[in-house]
């Protein structure tokens, strides 16, 4: 059975994004998913200085593990100020100082929502232009506008959203 990982690109318990990338998951047929928290992967700001003092963190490495050993990537970034979380960034500068080709070349499907219409645009723009210099394999890409609007317990409740997600679901399926 493959097995993939599922990322929510912000430390909110309550993650609108980490909803989302869960919820995807579901939907994805025979895999073994397991999910990802940010605040299990806590480290210092990344700067040279640290990383030469100190070396790369142990929660870097197990990340980075963690993407070796999946098949295939969800993940669901959450947008601030119209970019990626301080929490995801950090978290990302560290991996990519472990393996440069961070993202390993597996299938990934990339995702944002947000409160907003434009449903995390701006951060799925960013992440679609750096994550393949990281070996990042975007073989499908969702953006969910008006989380509040059209998500509710646990689902996407709109019937032309839920179809789009379930294309971009089988196109990743075919990736792995």
């Amino acid at each position: 059975m493959k097995k993939i990982i599922v990322i929510g690109g912000s430390l909110s318990k309550t993650s609108i994004n980490k909803q989302l990338a869960t919820y995807a998951s579901t939907l994805v047929n025979n895999v073994e998913v397991k999910i990802l928290d940010l605040n299990d992967y806590e480290m210092p700001l990344y700067s040279p200085e640290r990383e030469d003092l100190n070396g790369q963190p142990k929660e870097a490495k197990d990340f980075v593990n963690e993407i070796k050993n999946a098949d295939g990537i969800i993940i669901s970034l959450a947008e601030y100020n119209g970019s990626y979380t301080a929490a995801f960034k950090n978290t990302f500068d560290w991996a990519s100082r472990v393996e440069v080709k961070t993202f390993q070349n597996k299938p990934m499907l990339l995702m944002a929502t947000s409160p907003g219409a434009r449903g995390g645009q701006n951060v799925l723009a960013a992440a679609n232009n750096r994550f393949p210099i990281h070996a990042a394999n975007i073989v499908a890409k969702f953006s969910l506008p008006s989380f509040g609007d059209n998500f509710e317990n646990g689902k996407i409740t709109n019937n032309e959203l839920y179809n789009q997600l379930l294309a971009q679901i089988k196109d990743f399926e075919n990736a792995l």
